[in-house]
C-alpha cells in the first residue's frame, strides 16, 4: 500500500523524461550582399535543343467491344433444276399379295 503512491509518480517521471528534446537550431545565415537594381541587361542567345525524352510505357489494353447485331436475312435461291427421270415401273403380272390369317374369335 506504501508503494501505490510512489509507483506512478517514478513511472510518470521516467515517460516525461524519454520524450524527444527538441534539436539545436543552427543560428540563420548572414545574407550576401544584395544585388543594386538597375536596368535589364540585353538577353543572351537562345542555348541548345535538349535530348528527346525516352519512350513511354505501352498503355493497357482496352475491354472488349459489344457483340453486334444479326445480319440481314440473304435473298431467296434459285429454283432447282427437274430430278432425273425413273426407270420404268413394273407389270402386276408377276406381283404376289399374301393375305394375312384370321385372328381366332374370342371366347
Amino acid at each position: 500500500m506504501k508503494y501505490s503512491i510512489v509507483f506512478p509518480v517514478v513511472l510518470m517521471a521516467l515517460a516525461l523524461s524519454a520524450c524527444s528534446k527538441p534539436a539545436a537550431v543552427a543560428p540563420a545565415a548572414t545574407p550576401a550582399a544584395a544585388a543594386v537594381p538597375g536596368p535589364a541587361g540585353p538577353a543572351g542567345p537562345a542555348g541548345p535543343a535538349g535530348a528527346t525524352g525516352p519512350t513511354g510505357d505501352v498503355g493497357a489494353t482496352g475491354n472488349t467491344g459489344a457483340q453486334g447485331s444479326a445480319g440481314d436475312t440473304g435473298p431467296t435461291g434459285s429454283k432447282g433444276s427437274t430430278g432425273a427421270t425413273g426407270d420404268r415401273g413394273r407389270t402386276g403380272v408377276d406381283t404376289v399379295i399374301v393375305v394375312p390369317a384370321a385372328p381366332a374369335p374370342a371366347r
